[in-house]
């Protein structure tokens, strides 16, 4: 089923969420329209890669013709044609900007229907969606509404004070030119008396008009400080939580929104101070309120002005590679990587020639990391109107570079207090702001970053990340792991199920985070409360094991990502569960019933295990577990439709019957399977042939299979049983070719050498192979023989 149709059968709750993701930059009638060739995209590399997604760009614009072509009603095709307009006004300069946005909501996509299969949310993110909750949207919308109308209403206010003041200057300049003789008449006190009423009405309207603004300019400076200010940091909470794969629901538009109105009122009751002031040059008198209150109020808005664009400096896009879209905030020396800050302000009198410079550790305290970098490629980039983001000022950096300075003597510094991917750093980004007579020295920074100089180190340092941005909301706190804090299972797991949501497609379920729970906490796992130290998470080998519990978790991570990720995505792997919780589940079971695992002992492993019935007793039969290597040959599903057994006398036969718990193989399996196998003489060559023996004395059949057939291959792996899997050797054709002439090895094995009978019946089943992929497993006389055939 694609991801548009289970998003559609969602409740009303989690569809409210994925509204919020769709408006005019990306409307949900192309996500409707295009649904299955937009999942087919890989929008996550084009968000990174320009070519690309000019590429995706241009194919999109395609697949909306196509379809409004196709379209029967008339309303349909016209709204259509609209949004294929627009598209191209807003994307046709950067596409990369069109392929973020549809990659990001993908994402969001999955996330919410991982959440969906979950019981309950997790903590974090059940705080996340509180906070920004519709009804407080709704209020600081209202609230900023109508700050705007009671600004809107003291421009009229000054106007008319300034044309009453108008109209009483003409009468008093008047007044004055009339003859002294004329001074005492009757009319002339009735004007006297008119100007004076005149002046205490102009009195009174200057009163009232600084009463409002001064209400105004509270109401604003208590906007910015109870709402404005903590939604901003609400929404760099998110970002935090977005960039270790939690959900982003509110994104900068409508921080934006909030940020302009505001400084548009600030500015706007700026220039009403200065009329003000125009005012009392040409009108003042005794006790004028306008020279005592304009200047304390002036400062206010100036204040309220200089914290309001200093806040709305923001980074954006946190510094990300290209190569790992998904994981943000780790560099590698000498890659290129991207990031992009942005003005939230937007006023038409900025002047767009506006610098932005980026230093790399800046002000770091000497002797805090044993290594130091400065940034290779330029660092000053001029920010950019953006036409597609509603005209708000940006610049994104796509080629920054860094190096590592060299060290005379090889003296770095402090060492070996902190690893590598332990050492945080920091971007910052610089810039000064002019608008209005005002100077403002702007500057922001990155969120913490993991350096790293090998992709190996690549694990360590998401590690890294993943914990501070867990457990801390500091934006520049590069201590952090001189003493990292602990984190509670609570927390850790529902960040783990991120991963897999972000990474796989699909979050974990409760059950799997109970497995894992037991995998890192043991007798612990029942508290959710209990806290798991950075160390255990990260550092520590698991007891008898050479890896941690991250490697561990990392390397099934990328092994799904690569090679699982179908079977994995319709629910088929049960994963985490140990080798006893699998025997307990599979004992009652029908013979046949198998299910998928991790492997415990291996890293990046799949195996699967199936039950037998055999006269009362229960056998359970499990496989070496399929690493990366092995996938890459064949795919999952094909392995498991054409695993066989032979025993003596018996046709080979597939002993995986049910998925767990009674689901048939092929209908759980049966689309995804990627070939069938070939039928008739066309048959391709064998290319590989893997051997499982329980019997060391083989070498001699095979010799004689290969030099009698002339079988086309190119190696053969050999396995010898060592509980409880079965390791490989590599044996070159060559070498056994070498010595078909020579006299077959004699059997080093305390068991009897294979009778004719087997050999026959062996031989037999092999000379009539003719399909692409097959495994055949043999079980004769105590002895088990596991072929399998890859074309």
């Amino acid at each position: 089923m694609s991801q548009w149709k289970q998003i559609q059968q969602l409740e009303i709750r989690l569809l409210e969420h994925v509204d919020y993701l769709y408006d005019d930059n990306f409307p949900m009638d192309i996500r409707q329209g295009l649904a299955s060739w937009i999942e087919s995209q890989d929008w996550d590399t084009a968000a990174n890669d320009e070519s690309m997604a000019a590429v995706l760009f241009t194919n999109l614009l395609s697949q909306l013709e196509r379809v409004r072509s196709q379209e029967q009603n008339f309303l349909q095709r016209h709204n259509m044609k609209i949004i294929q307009q627009q598209l191209q006004v807003k994307y046709r300069t950067n596409p990369a900007v069109m392929a973020r946005l549809i990659s990001t909501c993908l994402r969001e996509e999955r996330r919410i229907l991982s959440t969906a299969c979950m019981q309950e949310q997790g903590p974090l993110e059940k705080s996340l969606q509180n906070s920004v909750a519709l009804e407080r949207q709704k209020n600081m919308d209202n609230r900023v509404g109508i700050i705007r109308g009671s600004v809107q209403l003291m421009d009229q206010a000054v106007k008319y004070i300034e044309d009453m003041q108008d109209d009483f200057d003409f009468r008093y300049k008047t007044l004055q030119s009339r003859e002294s003789s004329d001074r005492n008449s009757e009319m002339m006190k009735q004007e006297v008396t008119r100007l004076q009423e005149m002046l205490n009405r102009l009195d009174f309207k200057r009163k009232e008009i600084l009463s409002k603004m001064d209400v105004v300019i509270k109401d604003i400076d208590d906007l910015m400080t109870s709402q404005l200010n903590p939604e901003l940091q609400d929404w760099k909470r998110r970002q935090q939580v977005a960039a270790i794969g939690g959900p982003l629901l509110t994104g900068l538009d409508q921080l934006q929104s909030w940020f302009t109105l505001t400084a548009q009122s600030l500015f706007q009751i700026k220039r009403q101070l200065d009329k003000l002031g125009e005012l009392v040059v040409k009108v003042t008198y005794e006790s004028d309120p306008i020279p005592l209150q304009k200047p304390q109020m002036e400062e206010q808005v100036k204040y309220l002005i200089y914290h309001l664009i200093k806040s709305s400096f923001v980074v954006e896009k946190q510094p990300c590679m290209p190569t790992h879209p998904q994981k943000p905030l780790i560099i590698k020396t000498g890659v290129q990587f991207t990031t992009k800050v942005r003005l939230l302000v937007k006023l038409p009198e900025v002047d767009y020639q506006l610098k932005v410079k980026t230093t790399f550790d800046k002000d770091l305290p000497p002797g805090r990391v044993s290594r130091q970098f400065f940034i290779l490629t330029n660092n000053t980039k001029v920010m950019d109107i953006e036409d597609y983001s509603n005209g708000c000022l940006s610049v994104e950096f796509r080629h920054l570079q860094l190096k590592e300075k060299k060290y005379i003597n090889g003296t770095k510094g402090l060492e070996g207090l902190l690893s590598v991917t332990e050492e945080l750093h920091s971007l910052s980004f610089e810039a000064c702001f002019t608008v209005q007579g005002l100077t403002i020295d702007l500057e922001t920074c990155s969120l913490p970053l993991v350096v790293i100089s090998n992709v190996s180190q690549l694990p360590g340092g998401w590690a890294s990340v993943m914990w501070y941005n867990l457990l801390t909301d500091e934006p520049r706190n590069l201590a952090f792991f001189g003493n990292p804090p602990r984190a509670s299972w609570n927390q850790l797991s529902e960040v783990l199920s991120w991963q897999f949501s972000t990474f796989a497609g699909r979050g974990l379920n409760k059950e799997q985070l109970t497995m894992l729970g037991e995998k890192l906490l043991g007798q612990h796992a029942s508290c959710s409360d209990y806290q798991v130290s950075w160390s255990k998470f990260s550092k520590e080998n698991i007891p008898g094991k050479t890896f941690s519990f991250w490697m561990w978790l990392d390397s099934i991570l990328e092994l799904i990502k690569k090679h699982l990720l179908a079977v994995w995505n319709e629910n088929y792997i049960m994963g985490f569960v140990s080798k006893e919780m699998e025997r307990t589940l599979l004992k009652d079971r029908e013979p046949g019933t198998f299910l998928l695992r991790f492997s415990e002992s291996h890293l990046g492993g799949i195996t699967f295990t199936w039950v037998e019935h055999d006269n009362g007793d229960v056998k359970f039969n499990s496989v070496e577990p399929y690493t990366k290597n092995r996938l890459s040959a064949l795919p999952f599903a094909d392995i498991i439709r054409d695993y066989k057994v032979i025993s003596d006398g018996v046709v080979p036969e597939n002993p995986l019957k049910f998925l767990y718990p009674d689901i048939p193989k092929d209908e759980a399996f049966g689309p995804l399977y990627n070939s069938q196998p070939s039928k008739g003489k066309s048959a391709k060559p064998f290319h590989h042939l893997e051997l499982i023996l329980f019997r060391a004395c083989f070498e001699s059949l095979l010799v004689d299979w290969i030099v009698r057939y002339n079988t086309n291959l190119s190696h053969i792996s050999v396995k010898f049983p060592v509980h409880p899997y079965i390791p490989s050797t590599l044996i070159p054709i060559s070498e056994l070719r070498s010595n078909s002439s020579a006299t077959p090895p004699s059997c080093q094995s305390p068991e009897p050498p294979m009778t004719p009978g087997e050999f026959d019946m062996l031989n037999e089943h092999l000379c009539l192979i003719d399909i692409d992929t097959v495994s055949l497993q043999a079980l004769a006389s105590g002895g088990l023989y596991h072929f399998y055939f890859k074309g």
